[in-house]
């Protein structure tokens, strides 16, 4: 799917993909925002309700890195401790103090995150409350409808 207008959009937003068109014309008429680009981060679709935030975490540990989840803002942030020992003669891995910040459609709850070969992996899955799930409406069953009476009839 590509989004030639929305894309800056959709790098920070987790379960609007369909709003994505419709902000486009606003991008345009605002001119487009840089996103973030350290570290490089994935956001993946991996299944019809579920998705996942990628994060390249090279030279980070666990305790280096703070998840927040706060009402419909994800707030992952990476601060470096001590540097490692030696003179580097080239320092090609950047390892600096970064903070992403990732809007999330309401229905979207944060489930797990996990560290795997150098990438933070958060899981994210989209939940939809069953009223706003799609249903089948049928012709001819509709609720009683309230007649207004007249009451000095």
């Amino acid at each position: 799917m590509t989004y030639p207008f929305g894309r800056n959009l959709l790098l920070s937003t987790v379960g609007f993909e369909r709003l994505i068109d419709a902000f486009e014309q606003i991008e345009n008429a605002e001119g487009s925002s840089k996103a973030q680009s350290y570290p490089p981060y994935n956001i993946v679709k991996t299944g019809d309700n579920d998705y996942a935030v990628e994060i390249a975490v090279a030279g980070f540990e666990a305790s280096d890195l703070d998840i927040t989840a706060e009402g419909n803002r994800l707030t992952v942030t990476g601060k470096v401790k001590a540097q490692g020992k030696g003179e580097y003669l080239h320092k090609g891995i950047a390892t600096r103090d970064f903070t992403h910040r990732f809007t999330l459609a309401e229905t979207v709850v944060v489930r797990a995150a996990d560290i795997h070969n150098g990438l933070l992996v958060i899981d994210l899955r989209n939940v939809i409350p069953e009223e706003k799930l799609p249903r089948k409406i049928n012709i001819g069953e509709s609720s009683p409808r309230l007649v207004a009476t007249d009451a000095a009839a």
